[in-house]
């Protein structure tokens, strides 16, 4: 089987995902090709993957349709792994397979970055735009083709961000025009939002599971059940994720799907975690199994996000589906996880609905807005984990302080002053009881 896809990361992520999905395409026959991963920081998992010889088993994990599944996959999709900080002439020979057609990336938020430091005769250059730039720099010198690009960082427009940052190291290692227009003409871009909670290696259950596998995985990997792929640009005649029975949607714009994952399943963990830890509870699973707050989330998401969107037929379906992940007994998701850097998160996550909410029906959504109540009580605590500056100022200002602090929310909302203070007192004086008790009335 032919090498035909470059991937940037060796991550648990796309191991349970786009890793995954090559094997079930091959499997089915829709597609005939195998990943060469490349390690994108100096430190990573590459020479495991070659002792492996790109075997690992993944477990996906949850509950689909009510039903609790636990499945156990080996995946064979990966043919090798390449180190550039180790082999970089391996690294820019991969430029030189015409087989080539697909690249993949996960280098993180921080990975898509521009430094301007670095020379094309670094071996490798620091940056993974500054790579991969060099590596399409190799395969124009060859006269080959360009590549198809999927952009897995969790950042917005992704794509373009990275094109944008390879024409840049063109510009500053003075490749040319024709390179530039190569770039442009011959390779496409694509901005996607990825989504499925992988929960990585095992390590508590590990020796156990490789006993019952009767092997050694040191790359054993886990995930949910659930997986969406949403992918600007439509190339399902070369990359059939779709026909293979894939949760792929090929579209002109991922920016209303983006909004919708952001707003209903991260709106609902920031909206519901600070509460939740103030009552004294740890994990997701926790929240879903206490019926205070599990119906105080139904009804945040029912009665306030859902409809905020447009309660279409799409929102509605992903929003149940968002319940299910939440409850999945396999995934022991941290509040104080989720809880890391709330006020930006909040501002990004809830703020929106709540601002469109009170646009769209003249009033203020009563669960979302006392949600930001429970973060000044939860940043007074010492269980606060935000930058310094943010923790110190919102442990000691006063509630009209907070909400007129534009840099914090990228406007001043003292209009929610008298609910965020009134939310204030049910919790100072009757405690996350009576906080509960009014949110659900």
């Amino acid at each position: 089987m032919r090498e035909r896809i470059i991937q940037f990361g060796e991550g648990g992520f796309l191991r349970s995902f786009a890793d995954m999905f090559v094997h079930i395409m091959n499997e089915k026959g829709t597609f005939d090709g195998k990943v060469v991963v490349v390690q994108p920081i100096q430190k990573g998992l590459i020479n495991v993957i070659n002792e492996q010889g790109g075997v690992y088993h993944q477990y996906l994990r949850g509950i689909e349709n009510g039903e609790v599944i636990n499945s156990c996959t080996e995946v064979h999709s990966i043919s090798r792994g390449v180190d550039p900080y180790t082999d970089y002439k391996a690294y820019l020979e991969l430029a030189h397979n015409p087989y080539m057609r697909f690249i993949i990336s996960n280098t993180t938020e921080a990975g898509i970055e521009y430094l301007g430091t670095e020379k094309l005769d670094d071996a490798p250059p620091k940056s993974f735009p500054a790579k991969l730039t060099a590596l399409l720099y190799e395969r124009f010198k060859c006269g080959l083709s360009g590549f198809i690009l999927f952009c897995c960082e969790l950042i917005d427009h992704n794509a373009d961000f990275l094109k944008e940052y390879v024409l840049k190291y063109a510009d500053l290692w003075q490749l040319g025009d024709e390179f530039k227009s190569w770039i442009e003409t011959e390779n496409h871009f694509c901005n996607t939002l990825v989504d499925r909670i992988c929960t990585g290696y095992p390590k508590d259950e590990a020796e156990k599971l490789c006993r019952e596998l009767g092997c050694e995985d040191r790359l054993l990997n886990t995930a949910e059940i659930f997986h969406l792929w949403v992918i600007e640009g439509d190339y399902e005649d070369e990359f059939p994720l779709k026909k293979s029975g894939i949760n792929v949607i090929w579209t002109d714009d991922v920016t209303p799907y983006k909004k919708r994952k952001v707003r209903i399943l991260n709106g609902a963990h920031t909206s519901m975690v600070l509460a939740a830890r103030l009552y004294g509870l740890s994990t997701v699973g926790e929240c879903l199994n206490d019926p205070n707050v599990s119906v105080c989330l139904k009804k945040t998401l029912d009665e306030e996000i859902i409809p905020t969107l447009g309660s279409t037929d799409e929102d509605i379906t992903f929003g149940n589906a968002v319940l299910e992940r939440f409850a999945n007994p396999f995934v022991k998701h941290q509040l104080l996880s989720i809880a890391l850097n709330s006020v930006s998160k909040f501002k990004a996550r809830v703020l929106p609905t709540i601002l469109e909410y009170r646009e769209k029906y003249g009033k203020l959504p009563k669960r979302l807005t006392m949600s930001l109540a429970a973060l000044i009580a939860f940043y007074r605590t010492d269980e606060a984990n935000d930058g310094e500056e943010i923790m110190k100022f919102m442990k000691t200002a006063s509630v009209k302080d907070i909400l007129a602090k534009e840099d914090y929310w990228g406007e001043d909302l003292s209009f929610m002053q008298p609910e965020i203070e009134f939310a204030l007192r049910l919790i100072e004086e009757g405690g996350m009881k009576a906080y509960y008790a009014e949110a659900l009335r």
